[in-house]
């Protein structure tokens, strides 16, 4: 066909796609109402989409309203995403799919719509109350085990997106989470913002979404909840993957001033500034190029974005001061308690993480011999985005040894091996 026919053709497929989005509407959360705007940009063509409680409604072009989310795309993946054939968040890792706006909404879009024959959306966003705290949380579908992704301080799901979309097409059923305080989930000033109170709302999730097990997987301070969440209640777990876990600090030389920090400041209006937080985003990386710099400007943006709410300062001030005061030894210090570690466990770190130095792992060893360790040349403090493919691949591996070896100590004996 001439260029001019295939685009044609494009856009008739385009267009009887959107005119059918209406008919396939789930319905949104309560007092839902976003605009959407996405913009095909090799046809020319942008289709506006507002979803609220109860309904969808499609028009070609915009009106005066403002979009609250825009989604940039081609239409040829905009087919393959309608059709089920790839989702969102692997569009978004083959980079065929940018989004501005609130992040969350964005990637609540795809899960809003059955897919033309009925199925079900290849993932979905669910807002999950555990003890009347809201946990936004991402599925996507899959046959196989649950896995449970959760992110480190000041990030969000997005950070996991990479990973859980090559663990989803490797069959696992897998959830990305919001840790509340964080992204679109509640951020109530009064919650303890520790790792027992953060275990205990995963756990909750796990109820929520009546998922009896599941292998954890966390960056960070993420890491270190799935260590609590381990800790406590081993028989949900069928395995640990730390990434560059925040344990427990030995040298705290700043201790007593931190402990007089009140992050109930965070209530105060104030904003971080955006070359700060460039600057903080690019020393997670040892390769700049990891991340593209596109993509980069979508995190600041977000991060702004939400702590221009009070509550998530707080979280943020308390959740640090909460990593720092984390007590290592003694009664019920981090590193004896680690020692009864029962699930399988791997611990990732980066030769060139500046946060969490490969260092810990020294201590980790002393008290958890039995567990895995691997030291990633040249990476850093978030190696699920810097090696997203080498990460998954160890994960995979972790999880097929798991489950292979099944509950107990039996299950803990891996060989150390060199990254």
């Amino acid at each position: 066909m001439p260029p001019s026919t295939l685009q044609d053709h494009a856009l008739s497929l385009v267009e009887e796609g959107f005119r059918t989005l209406p008919a396939r509407y789930l319905g949104g959360p309560e007092g839902f109402d976003v605009t959407y705007h996405v913009r095909l940009g090799d046809i020319g063509h942008t289709f506006e989409v507002r979803c609220t409680e109860q309904a969808a409604r499609v028009r070609k072009g915009i009106s005066q309203r403002p979009a609250d989310v825009v989604i940039g795309t081609d239409a040829q993946t905009w087919l393959r995403l309608r059709a089920g054939e790839l989702s969102a968040v692997r569009a978004f890792r083959e980079r065929t799919l940018y989004a501005r706006g609130a992040l969350d909404d964005a990637v609540r879009f795809e899960g809003l719509f059955r897919l033309p024959d009925g199925r079900h959306p290849l993932m979905r966003v669910h807002d999950v109350d555990v003890d009347g705290v809201s946990v936004s949380t991402l599925t996507l579908a899959g046959d196989g085990p649950d896995v449970l992704l959760i992110h480190g301080l000041g990030a969000a799901k997005s950070s996991f997106f990479d990973c859980a979309a090559l663990l989803a097409e490797a069959g696992y059923r897998v959830h990305a989470l919001d840790l509340p305080g964080f992204g679109g989930s509640s951020k109530p000033a009064t919650a303890p913002y520790s790792a027992t109170w953060f275990a205990e709302k995963v756990c909750g999730v796990m109820d929520a979404l009546e998922i009896e097990s599941a292998h954890l997987v966390g960056n960070s301070m993420g890491g270190r909840v799935a260590l609590e969440i381990g800790l406590r209640q081993p028989e949900r777990v069928r395995s640990i993957a730390a990434l560059c876990p925040a344990v427990a600090f030995i040298k705290r030389d700043f201790h007593p001033l931190v402990r007089l920090l009140r992050p109930e400041l965070g209530l105060l209006p104030h904003r971080f500034r955006r070359g700060i937080v460039e600057r903080q985003l690019w020393s997670l990386f040892r390769d700049p190029d990891a991340l593209d710099p596109s993509v980069g400007d979508v995190v600041v943006d977000e991060f702004q974005r939400i702590m221009g709410n009070a509550g998530a300062r707080v979280a943020f001030y308390k959740s640090a001061r909460n990593i720092y005061l984390d007590k290592p030894f003694g009664g019920g210090g981090f590193y004896p308690r680690l020692a009864a570690l029962r699930p399988p466990a791997l611990f990732v770190w980066g030769t060139h993480d500046k946060l969490i130095p490969a260092g810990f792992r020294r201590h980790v060893e002393e008290w958890l011999p039995d567990a895995e360790q691997l030291v990633l040349e040249g990476c850093g403090h978030v190696p699920q985005v810097e090696r997203a493919e080498q990460t998954a691949g160890l994960l995979r591996r972790l999880f097929a040894r798991a489950d292979g070896a099944g509950a107990g100590a039996a299950g803990r004996r891996f060989a150390r091996r060199a990254a």
